[in-house]
């Protein structure tokens, strides 16, 4: 899109109707992101109720994000196609339908499905987000609004537990843990109705098509790998599960091979190949798809095991993530993105230490039970080293792309992350349940080594990022 056709729509509506349409923008954004995390502190009420597997209770969380990853850049691509407004208001809608269904869900399979075709919306919705932005608004006015959608987008993850547990406590209308997913539906009628109202009928004059094929084998590789992790241990490791776990990098090289070819003939692809030419983009998606499996396996053991292990209800779990939250936000606000421009990778790899050690330590807290007091600090310092590591993480991966390729980059980036949690809590969920099954003491010890093995990894690959990282430090 041009600037003069931005700033053309951008005048047709007020200051106030700018306002509203920013504001259902950012309900929308806020719904997708609090939905990755706020069924966590759910889950071990949604387990009792419904009697429910392990492995199930895993893909009602897995489920959102492996959907949402796997059609986030679809998404992007059909909103470019078929306009920005459109996709966003018939994601926001199936969003909604989705949230209802969850909330009217008789059985396990059934809330698997909704959260599923929720994670679907949610990837049809999420990239519109961005590019209505910048139709909205001229370019100065859309640095303090991007700001704000960091702010907003960073405050809703961490915040998603604590939601959770004041609404399952709460207990309004008596619904107990579907309170979490319907009161999406009068928050997301709302923002369709502003949407429609108010959002300009734009598309990108450049619109290519989608690659549905390549689509297909990216779903197909992700899907071969992740449903094996979960389901294996529950149903007795099958010789199928063995064949699907062998398919998923055979599925995964037909697809880069398949964007490859697609992207040397001129047609469209799901990325550009060329990102990948240079070593910082590839270690940081790396590492972002490590770390996005750390943290959310933590984040899922952490959530769970204490309800499970310790007793503590949804609201005394959510209140827990508080001080994690805390470290969150100083980890990005005050030391990641200041510090890395002065000190490197080594931001990134102090924050991945104090996350490997602190998260461990929280873990162990909920084996051993001892003080409360032991686990602020933990919590505290663990969610400063995810700051730490997560903030500047993406300005560091983006930092030597071509800025013709940064909106295909910032998709790919979101994707790594989303099939990071997905993949953290199908490994992390499925040791801890398995040392919770023996019924011997160590539950969590499993997980734990299992977050440290990917946080391992982590350090590994950020000590191997050049020096600068930033190309306007090159002398």
């Amino acid at each position: 899109m041009t600037a003069s056709a931005s700033r053309a729509l951008a005048v047709k509506l007020t200051e106030r109707q700018k306002s509203l349409a920013y504001l259902t923008l950012m309900v929308a954004l806020v719904l997708e992101i609090v939905d990755v995390t706020i069924v966590n502190t759910a889950l071990p009420v949604i387990e009792r109720d419904f009697g429910a597997a392990a492995a199930q209770a895993q893909w009602v969380a897995a489920g959102y994000s492996l959907a949402f990853a796997l059609l986030l850049m679809l998404g992007g691509r059909l909103g470019d196609a078929f306009g920005y407004n459109r996709l966003f208001i018939g994601g926001v809608s199936g969003f909604t339908f989705a949230s209802l269904l969850c909330g009217l869900s008789g059985t396990p399979d059934q809330l698997i499905a909704a959260r599923v075709l929720q994670g679907g919306a949610g990837a049809m919705m999420a990239p519109q987000v961005m590019a209505l932005i910048q139709v909205l608004f001229e370019p100065l006015e859309r640095v303090a609004k991007l700001a704000w959608v960091g702010v907003i987008g960073g405050l809703s993850a961490i915040c998603g537990p604590i939601i959770g547990g004041v609404l399952i406590h709460a207990n309004p209308f008596d619904l107990g843990w579907r309170s979490v997913f319907l009161i999406n539906v009068p928050v997301g009628v709302a923002a369709v109705i502003v949407a429609w109202r108010l959002l300009p009928a734009t598309r990108s004059p450049s619109a290519r098509g989608v690659d549905g094929g390549g689509t297909l084998l990216f779903a197909a590789s992700m899907a071969a790998l992740l449903y094996p992790l979960v389901r294996g241990h529950d149903l007795g490791w099958q010789p199928w599960h063995i064949a699907l776990l062998l398919a998923a990098p055979v599925l995964l090289a037909l697809a880069w091979r398949r964007t490859c070819r697609r992207a040397e003939a001129g047609a469209p692809a799901l990325f550009s190949p060329e990102l990948f030419r240079q070593r910082q983009f590839p270690l940081g998606l790396a590492i972002a798809l490590a770390f996005g499996a750390a943290t959310g396996g933590f984040l899922f053991v952490f959530a769970f095991g204490a309800q499970k292990l310790l007793g503590f209800s949804p609201l005394e779990t959510g209140l827990l993530h508080i001080p994690f939250s805390a470290g969150v936000m100083l980890g990005i606000a005050f030391l990641g993105r200041k510090l890395v421009t002065s000190h490197g990778k080594w931001v990134l790899v102090g924050g991945i230490v104090l996350m490997a050690l602190f998260a461990g330590g929280t873990l162990a807290w909920i084996e051993t039970a001892v003080s409360f007091w032991w686990a602020v600090p933990c919590l505290a310092l663990a969610g400063t080293g995810m700051g730490m590591t997560s903030g500047p993480l993406t300005p560091v991966i983006l930092a030597r792309v071509d800025r013709s390729h940064a909106g295909a980059a910032s998709g790919l980036i979101k994707t790594v992350q989303e099939l990071g949690m997905a993949l953290g809590i199908a490994v992390v969920g499925t040791a801890f349940f398995a040392g919770a099954a023996t019924g011997d003491p160590g539950a969590v010890f499993p997980a734990i080594a299992a977050i440290e093995g990917l946080m391992l990894i982590c350090l590994v690959l950020a000590l191997r990022l050049p020096a600068p990282l930033f190309p306007e430090q090159d002398t």
